[in-house]
C-alpha cells in the first residue's frame, strides 16, 4: 500500500494549480442560502467533472423540503464509481450552499481570489475547498490505482448551513446514506489538518414571547410592557441559568476550550413597534417582545432536562411576576452525536494523518452541528466523522480564505484514508 499511497501524494503534488482552479470555480457560483441561490448550476458543475472521470452521477431535488421552489430547487449532486471487485463503499460529503456575505470585505467575496497562499472567497473555508480536496484527492487515487476495490461515492449537498433538511437529511431519508449503499463517510469541515472530529454538541432553538398591553407611551402605567417582562425573563438567564451553565462541563473532547461548557446565545431580540418604517416611531407601549435562543447542549445533559430550565424560569415568573404571560415554541433541536473513535472511518483518519503529517492527530468534537447528525440518526450509519482543511473561526467572516498547502494535506489524508478503508475491506 505504501508504494501506491506514495504515487497518489505524488500526483496530488502535481495538481496543486488544479485543486487551487477547482476551488475558485467553486466559489464563483453564489450558492448563498438562503434563499439557495445558484445550487442547480454548481451541483451541475461538479456532477459534469465527475462524470468525465468515470462516476455515475444522480442529481436529487429534495422536493417539498424546507425552501424548495421551482425558483430555488434544493438539488443535490451524487457521484458514484465502483471499482474492480468486491469492498467497501466510503463516501465524501461536502455542502455547496454558503451564508450571505455581510460586511467588512475588503476582497471580492465570490471572485476565487487568489493570494500569498490562500484561496479568498465565501465559503472557501467553508466547505468548498474541503470539497475540491476530496475531489482531487479522489481523482489521483484513481488514476494511480484504477482497479481499486470497492466504491468511491462524492456528494455536493445543500442547505447545511440551514439545517440540511434539503441536503443530507432528504438524502439520508431516502436511503443515500445508509448501509449496505455507504460504509463510511468523511465530510470536510474546516476543522484542521491534523484533527479528527468525531462528533458534536446538541441544539435548541426556541423564541419566546412575552406578552402585554398596549397604551400610549406617555402614559406607560396604562400599560403593560412586554418588553419589561422579557428584561425579566433575561435577568433571570444572567443570574441563573448563565452561572449554571457554565458550571457544567463536557468529557466529548468539544473544541475550542469554550465549547466544552453548556452555552446559550441571545440570537434575536424584539419588542414593540415593527422595523423598517419610514418617519418617526409611534409612541406606544410594547404588546409584544421575541426573542430567539440558541442552546448548545452537552452529551451527558438530556434534551428535555435542557427545555426544562428555561420553561422552570418562565413559570416561575409567569407565577411571581404581576401580568407576566408568555409562550414558547420549538424551532429546531438536535441531540448531541459522537462516533467511536476507534471506529474504523476515525482510526483509518488518525493513521493517515500520522503517517502523511507525521504528527499525532487531536481527537476532537464540533462546538455546532454539521451534517453528521442525519447521517447518523436518519441515516443509521455511525461510522461518519468530520476531516478537512480550513480553520473554523474564518467560517463566516468577511474575508473568509483556505490556504492551499491545508488542501494540499488534507487531499493526501484523503486519499490515504480511502487507500486503507477500500483495500482493507471496511
Amino acid at each position: 500500500m505504501t508504494s501506491v499511497v506514495e504515487q497518489v501524494c505524488a500526483r496530488i503534488d502535481d495538481r496543486v494549480d488544479e485543486l487551487v482552479a477547482l476551488t475558485a470555480d467553486l466559489i464563483r457560483f453564489p450558492t448563498i442560502n438562503p434563499p439557495g441561490e445558484a445550487y442547480r448550476p454548481c451541483a451541475e458543475f461538479i456532477g459534469e467533472r465527475l462524470a468525465g472521470r468515470g462516476f455515475e452521477i444522480d442529481y436529487v431535488r429534495a422536493a417539498g423540503a424546507p425552501g424548495d421552489s421551482d425558483t430555488y430547487p434544493r438539488v443535490n449532486v451524487i457521484a458514484r464509481r465502483e471499482g474492480k471487485g468486491q469492498g467497501p463503499c466510503i463516501h465524501f460529503n461536502g455542502h455547496i450552499d454558503v451564508v450571505e456575505v455581510g460586511q467588512g470585505w475588503t476582497v471580492p467575496p465570490f471572485d476565487g481570489l487568489v493570494r500569498d497562499g490562500r484561496v479568498y472567497g465565501r465559503g472557501a473555508c467553508d466547505r468548498k475547498g474541503g470539497l475540491a480536496a476530496a475531489i482531487v484527492a479522489m481523482e489521483a487515487l484513481i488514476d494511480t490505482y484504477p482497479d481499486y476495490p470497492g466504491t468511491i461515492e462524492i456528494s455536493g449537498t445543500v442547505d447545511e448551513e440551514s439545517g440540511g433538511f434539503g441536503g443530507v437529511a432528504y438524502l439520508a431519508e431516502h436511503g443515500w446514506f445508509s448501509p449496505p449503499r455507504v460504509d463510511h463517510v468523511i465530510i470536510p469541515e474546516p476543522l484542521n489538518v491534523d484533527r479528527v472530529c468525531i462528533g458534536h454538541r446538541g441544539v435548541w432553538w426556541a423564541e419566546i414571547e412575552t406578552s402585554g398591553r398596549m397604551a400610549h407611551g406617555s402614559m406607560p402605567f396604562l400599560g403593560d410592557s412586554a418588553i419589561r417582562h422579557m428584561a425579566a425573563v433575561l435577568e433571570r438567564f444572567e443570574n441563573k441559568l448563565y452561572p449554571a451553565l457554565a458550571a457544567r462541563q463536557s468529557d466529548m473532547p468539544v473544541v475550542p476550550d469554550g465549547a466544552r461548557e453548556s452555552t446559550l446565545n441571545i440570537n434575536s431580540l424584539h419588542g414593540g413597534q415593527e422595523e423598517h418604517h419610514e418617519g418617526l416611531p409611534a409612541p406606544c407601549v410594547a404588546d409584544s417582545c421575541r426573542m430567539v435562543i440558541d442552546r448548545r447542549f452537552l452529551i451527558e445533559e438530556d434534551l428535555a432536562e435542557v427545555k426544562a430550565e428555561v420553561t422552570d424560569i418562565l413559570e416561575d415568573l409567569a407565577a411571581r411576576r404581576e401580568g407576566f404571560g408568555f409562550s414558547i415554541r420549538d424551532l429546531f433541536a438536535v441531540e448531541p452525536s459522537i462516533a467511536d473513535r476507534n471506529g474504523p472511518v476515525a482510526s483509518a483518519t488518525a493513521a493517515a494523518i500520522r503517517d502523511v503529517l507525521d504528527v499525532e492527530p487531536a481527537i476532537v468534537c464540533s462546538p455546532g452541528t454539521y451534517d453528521q447528525k442525519h447521517v447518523d440518526r436518519i441515516g443509521k450509519l455511525k461510522d461518519c466523522i468530520a476531516y478537512g482543511p480550513g480553520q473554523l473561526d474564518l467560517a463566516r467572516q468577511p474575508d473568509e480564505w483556505v490556504g492551499i498547502d491545508d488542501m494540499v494535506s488534507s487531499a493526501k489524508v484523503m486519499a490515504n484514508v480511502a487507500l486503507r478503508l477500500l483495500q482493507r475491506g471496511g
